[in-house]
């Protein structure tokens, strides 16, 4: 969930509101386990989600660099290099394989397992 969490400090057009919410909502949702709350939760999922946004803006508001700002285009590219450098465009991860110990699940949403190395 948090891997979509992009930074947002020191870009040629400073994160919008939105843009810090969404950020907001992935946070949230990584620490809660949650994608979507339950009812029961709901009010506090959202109370949280604003909170973490209303801190997230004082935070990029209040931070100071004297690097040069960065360009959007310009980083989506890189990190779209850079993801092109694995099979299918996929991050790969590690995951443990419970009813294996001997292999891993290789990529985002791969079934595929492979042998470790030892």
């Amino acid at each position: 969930m948090c891997r979509n969490i992009k930074t947002l400090f020191n870009f040629e057009r400073p994160a919008t509101d939105e843009e810090i919410c969404a950020a907001s909502l992935q946070f949230v949702r990584k620490l809660s386990g949650f994608n979507k709350p339950s009812q029961a939760n709901a009010a506090a999922f959202a109370r949280a989600v604003e909170d973490v946004a209303a801190v997230a803006r004082t935070l990029i508001d209040s931070l100071s660099t004297t690097a040069p700002p960065r360009d959007r285009r310009v980083e989506a590219e890189k990190a779209r290099a850079y993801h092109g450098r694995f099979p299918g465009g996929a991050i790969l991860t590690l995951v443990e394989n419970s009813w294996n110990p001997d292999e891993a699940i290789v990529g985002v949403g791969d079934a595929r397992a492979v042998p470790l190395a030892s």
